[in-house]
């Protein structure tokens, strides 16, 4: 399946790969019949993808140096699980603060509900702005 998408994408369509939902831990694996570590079965999951050509993975920011070991810089890595200082973590059991994450070497992240499910949205995108300044293209943060 991978392969097929992969060999039907336009030039300019990325292609990700999910790994293993930052929700999930080793009790939640074995749930569904995996008996191994979440770890192992991330690199088995992204080895899977990278060998069958996608451009990167989504992970759960506690794999990024994993990752980045095992793949270099062949993949992009694009995070979930972000959760600021302020944010209740939720169901999230693998998160990191977005500096963590991009100082882990995350290529993107993505911040959802403590944006989605705040009482206030635009209030929320403000307080992540004012304490995490992205400079375009350097990823680099100031507080």
């Amino acid at each position: 399946m991978i392969r097929a998408a992969t060999d039907a994408r336009a030039n300019d369509v990325v292609i990700l790969g999910v790994t293993v939902l930052t929700s999930a831990t080793e009790q939640t694996l074995r749930e569904i019949g995996i008996a191994d570590k979440v770890a192992n079965q991330v690199l088995r999951l992204a080895g899977l993808g990278v060998e069958a050509g996608i451009d990167g993975l989504v992970a759960s920011p506690h794999e990024i140096k994993t990752l980045r070991s095992e793949f270099g810089g062949k993949i992009k890595i694009a995070v979930q699980g972000i959760r600021p200082r302020w944010a209740e973590p939720g169901d999230q059991k693998r998160f990191m603060t977005p500096r963590e994450a991009l100082e882990a070497g995350a290529d993107y992240i993505g911040i959802g509900r403590p944006i989605t499910a705040h009482r206030n949205p635009r209030e929320a995108v403000n307080e992540f702005w004012r304490n995490y300044r992205c400079a375009h293209d350097m990823m680099t943060l100031t507080e």
